[in-house]
Formats: C-alpha cells, structure tokens, sequence
C-alpha cells in the first residue's frame, strides 16, 4: 500500500516542503516547493518573519490539494531549536519570535549563574551552555520587565507554534522541548524548580508529547483553503530537525556517530539514558531528546555558518560566489595552516575581516585570499570534530569507528575528506534529504506504517543514496 506524507523542514536560511511516498519498503522524496527563510532587524531586535513561514506552510498545502490533488497521510513541521513564540490567553502572539542571534542574550549567561550556578543547571537539564537557549532568552526577558512575558499563557518553540496554527491544539514535542535548557530528561518532565527559582512563569510551559504523536487534523479553514481532506492529520514529527536528521541516518549496528553538517555542524551518538557528569559539563556536551525514546549526546559546532558569512560579506563588496565555487577555489588553494575554533564566530557580520582579526591576534597565518579563508575554515571544521569525537569517545566509553555525515553539508566532499583525515575514521556521506526523511518515517512510525527506528533507518539505506 502506498502512503504518502509532507515534510515542512525549516532551516536557517530556507525553507522546503517534501513529498514522501513510501511503497513496498522503499521511500521517494519529491521537493514540492522551497523558499528562503530571512530574518528581520528591526530597531527592537533580530527578529524571525515567522507570519511569512507560515504562508509559504499553506502555499506547500495548497500545491498537495489544489494542484497535484494528492491525498495526505500525513503533515510533519520540523525546525532549528531553541526559539519560541509566546500566546496570549486569546491564543494570539504578543510579540514575534525572537532570532536566536539576537543581541539581547549577550551577557545572559553569567547573569542566569548569579542566581543558580552553572553545575546545578547542568544537573537539572543536562544541556550545553550557550547563550542563545531558550532558558537565557526567557530571563532575558525578565529582566528586561518585558510586557510579552507578563502578559504570555503559553510557550510554544517554532514547530509547536506552527503545528498549532495548522490544527489549533497547543502542545510542545519531545525533541524541540529538549533543547531549551529547560527540561529535565531524568524526571522526564520540565525543570520547574528552575524556573522558580529565576522567577519565570511555569503556567506558560505546555504539555510535552512524544515524537510521532497525531496533534490533530486541520482546521477547518486552512483544510478547505488548500484543498486538501478535512480529516488530513498533523504529527509532531520528530520537530527539532537534528532529531528528524539522526532518525534517517542509515546506520547498522553500534560504533557509529553522526554530524548533522548545516548551518551547524551537531556532532554525536545516539544512547539510552542522559549522560549528565562532571566530564560532560566539563566538555559541555548535550543531551537532548531523539525519536524512538533515544537521547542524542552531542556537542553543537558553529558549522558552515563561517562560510555563509564569509560569502554574505564578500557579495556586499561585489564579490559574488556561489557554494560550489568556493568549494572548488578551497580545493585548489594551499593550506595556510591557521586553524579557528568555530564556536568564537557565531555572531553575525564582518565574518571574513574577523577570521583575519582572530589569526592576526592569535599569531597564525592570515588567509588573505577567498579560497585560502574557505580552506581554513573547512580545515578547523575538521579539526574540531576530531576533538569532539574523542570527547564522545571518553563520554560514551566506546571506540567510533563510523562516521556519518548528513544534510545539506554532506554535499562538500572536501569537508567530507578533510573530516575523515583529521580523525581517522571512516566517513559516509548522505543522505543530504536526511532531515525531511527522518521527518516523515517519524510520522509513518506514528501512523503504525513503520514499525520504529530499526525499519525507519532500513527504509533510508534501501532509498535514499549515500557514499563512502
């Protein structure tokens, strides 16, 4: 029997709807529609157009019901992490989603330390610090006295703020809950106790429901404007898109680990329980919430965002250059040696003048030339997943011996040879589509058309291509 399902996958920089049709074991995508996803500054803050998003969700919808006629089994929305939407008791927005980049988290770290320290927040979530977390972003409205949060009756993150505008039904999903620094994945619950003591309101924190769950069907309105069957279901999929991704990794076996290459580069293996230690808040690593009951540990690297910058930068002095290009003019350039640690560059802006700062300061060669900057970057992306990777080998007490590499950045074959070279190990590219497949065989595993992960990630091998 062949079912089919759409995958709403949002990324940092664009958007997709996927169609996937599984049949007989084997599963195709077919991209339906794609468009950009740009934030907005405004001189309140770095804001996401999410009212755009939004559309360009029904414009996919009406492209399945009005145009191609295709009978859904189901719609799953997965997204980045961490940021939220916040809805009044009318269920309406009282203020757009902030950008996870935005200014007012600078400093929020230390400042959340003065009132519960760093280790005791460690215990109670098990999540890396950083300072665009959800956690530091509410407190942030706090003490700015924001009238949003005074005035806020629900908390929903980017996908459960979606999801709901599609189906009306107001709930959070495991795996995009996981990464706000506020859930706790021993209780298994929200970590109320640290929301109390840094005086945020627990009333805003909704109910959490497992990846794979039917939220509903569409609402009336956006079912008919569509043209699609009123009774057309919405699963909150797998909605963080890491967690959608490691679900369509076509791994066998023990001894692997995967990076999510994207914007971020989210380096990691795949456990049965929370490893919440001295070592893992020593090596700042994360445990956040997967599909199938598993947790990822896995420390977030500032991936190609470094380049996207560098490529922004230069077109604003007229240099043009696509992704492909700069790959090629890295692969011709000499190594100049200098290496970054990416996670010092995740700000916006003046990206490839402050790699040059950072090597001037640092007292290492400059990498004057475009391809010689791309080489570098790529070279340090290399080197730091060779550290992360015996990081995770302490963490998890076992040898990696595979890496795999999916996503969109799985596609740069000099990163791919750099990774393996740095680390020894063996790498396996692809598949690039891994988020948007892992987002609907999640849904097929909550429809019972696919028994769990097992037969998730046989389906992926089977289907989609990857190499070595």
């Amino acid at each position: 029997m062949t079912h089919r399902f759409l995958a709403i996958d949002l990324g940092a920089e664009s958007g997709r709807a996927i169609l996937g049709t599984l049949d007989a074991g084997r599963l195709a995508l077919e991209e339906l529609h794609r468009f950009p996803n740009t934030p907005v500054r405004l001189p309140t803050g770095l804001y996401w157009d999410t009212l755009r998003l939004f559309h360009e969700i029904r414009h996919a919808l009406a492209i399945c019901g009005r145009e191609r006629k295709i009978a859904l089994d189901g719609i799953g929305i997965d997204t980045w992490g961490v940021d939220f939407g916040l809805l009044g008791s009318d269920g309406a927005l009282v203020d757009d989603p902030r950008h996870y980049r935005d200014a007012r988290n600078d400093g929020m770290l230390d400042k959340t330390f003065a009132v519960v320290s760093r280790e005791e927040i460690f215990r109670q979530t098990g999540i890396q610090f950083m300072q665009l977390n959800s956690l530091y972003q509410l407190y942030a409205m706090k003490l700015a006295g924001s009238p949003a949060l005074r005035t806020a009756a629900r908390l929903l993150f980017m996908p459960d703020l979606l999801n709901y505008w599609l189906t009306g039904v107001a709930k959070s999903e495991l795996t995009i809950a996981s990464t706000s620094q506020f859930y706790d994945p021993v209780q298994k619950q929200w970590a109320f106790d640290l929301f109390e003591r840094l005086g945020l309101p627990q009333a805003i924190l909704p109910e959490i429901v497992p990846s794979g769950t039917k939220l509903g069907v569409l609402l009336p309105e956006v079912a008919e404007s569509c043209g699609l069957a009123p009774e057309t279901p919405v699963y909150a999929t797998a909605c963080h898109d890491t967690a959608s991704a490691v679900a369509a990794v076509p791994a066998q076996g023990s001894g692997w680990c995967y990076i999510s290459s994207g914007t971020w580069s989210l380096m990691g293996a795949e456990v049965d329980a929370p490893v919440i230690n001295d070592k893992a808040l020593e090596l700042n690593f994360t445990n956040e919430q997967g599909a199938g009951g598993k947790v990822r540990l896995l420390k977030n690297i500032a991936g190609l965002w470094l380049l996207q910058e560098c490529r922004r930068q230069w077109a604003t002095e007229g240099r043009e250059y696509s992704y492909a290009e700069l790959t090629a003019m890295a692969e011709e350039a000499a190594s100049c040696g200098a290496i970054l640690d990416p996670d010092l560059f995740t700000a916006s802006g003046r990206m490839a003048a402050r790699i040059v700062d950072y090597c001037r300061q640092t007292g290492q060669p400059i990498p004057a030339q475009p391809g010689t900057m791309c080489r570098c970057i790529l070279e340090s992306l290399a080197a730091t997943y060779a550290k992360a990777l015996a990081n995770l080998e302490t963490l998890t007490e076992s040898r990696i011996v595979r890496i795999h590499i999916v996503g969109g950045g799985s596609q740069n074959k000099l990163l791919n040879r750099l990774a393996a070279e740095a680390t020894g190990r063996e790498v396996i590219a692809g598949p690039v589509e891994a988020t948007a497949a892992g987002n609907i065989l999640v849904q097929a595993i909550g429809a019972g058309v696919v028994s769990g992960l097992d037969e998730a990630r046989r389906i992926t091998s089977q289907s989609l291509q990857f190499s070595y």
